[in-house]
């Protein structure tokens, strides 16, 4: 048995032979990160995207809109993932209240983060009397692209890895010990960054999903919900942090996605209604 696992460590890859560095560029005291930009392209990326789909017929709410809406999800992101973190995760973190804002480090949680976002939308149509669904059913859309980058650069930082393993695939990280674990940063990339963003994609521009108000963020909902949960059983579970049932904080945390997502799937047609657009210049029954 220990003969085997020596084995198998000696011919697994190692992430420091991938040549990898979480810090791109470094002059004095001016660090560029590469998690620092995944967050920069998520939040641009997502800005650039919201234009596109606005300027279709029949959306829910105008450029200016977006251009409000990416300063609230930006602040939404930031306190609510590190917020999110903390509470679900780190609240060992409250009796060190310097450790909390070294952001840098990493340490940011995807549902605190997405309460911080559904904040921002809500602070969003109560300022413009916007409809909170359809409104929520455009910004989904834009998430999955910021997923992908944020998960990539936890791959590059080497950190957030999986559990133990014997794929071929499998990857010894600095932080992990001798162990072959699964670099489960770039499942996570693959399924709730790349695979739920074409579903979106496809959902949004090849179907009249649109239209029906919820029936986008209820696809964003069971399908983030099931990737997560998926992918909790290859990722090392937080050390001391324990979900429901048995199950990981992770997988907990996203039960109630996927609930919330089918029901929001199946009962969309009831509230399908006649739309009439903010930005464009067609009318959509």
């Amino acid at each position: 048995m220990i003969l085997a696992t020596l084995t198998e460590a000696a011919t697994a890859i190692k992430f420091e032979d991938l040549g990898l560095n979480p810090i791109l560029f470094e002059y004095g005291f001016l660090k560029i990160r590469w998690y620092s930009l995944a967050y920069i392209a998520a939040i641009v990326g997502g800005w650039w995207y919201l234009l596109k789909m606005v300027a279709q017929p029949g959306a829910p709410f105008a450029r200016r809109h977006v251009d409000d809406f990416i300063f609230y999800a930006t602040l939404g992101i930031i306190l609510g993932g590190r917020l999110g973190y903390i509470l679900f995760y780190r609240p060992s973190m409250l009796n060190t209240p310097t450790e909390m804002f070294k952001l840098w480090e990493g340490g940011m949680s995807f549902h605190g983060g997405l309460i911080g976002v559904a904040i921002a939308i809500t602070w969003l149509v109560k300022s413009n009397k916007l409809s909170w669904l359809r409104t929520a059913d455009y910004v989904v859309c834009a998430v999955p692209a910021g997923m992908f980058f944020g998960r990539l650069a936890n791959f590059v930082n080497g950190e957030l890895w999986g559990r133990e393993t014997t794929v071929a695939w499998g990857m010894i990280f600095p932080e992990g010990g001798p162990i072959v674990r699964h670099p489960s940063q770039l499942y996570e990339a693959l399924l709730e960054g790349l695979l739920l963003g074409l579903i979106l994609l496809w959902a949004f521009w090849k179907t009249d999903a649109r239209y029906y108000p919820g029936r986008l963020v209820g696809i964003f909902g069971t399908g983030m919900g099931v990737f997560r949960f998926i992918v909790e059983y290859f990722r090392e579970p937080d050390a001391g942090v324990f979900g429901l049932f048995g199950l990981s904080m992770g997988q907990t945390l996203s039960f109630p996605m996927i609930l919330i997502g089918l029901y929001l799937i199946f009962s969309a047609k009831g509230r399908r209604v006649r739309i009439e657009p903010v930005s464009g210049s067609q009318s959509v029954a």
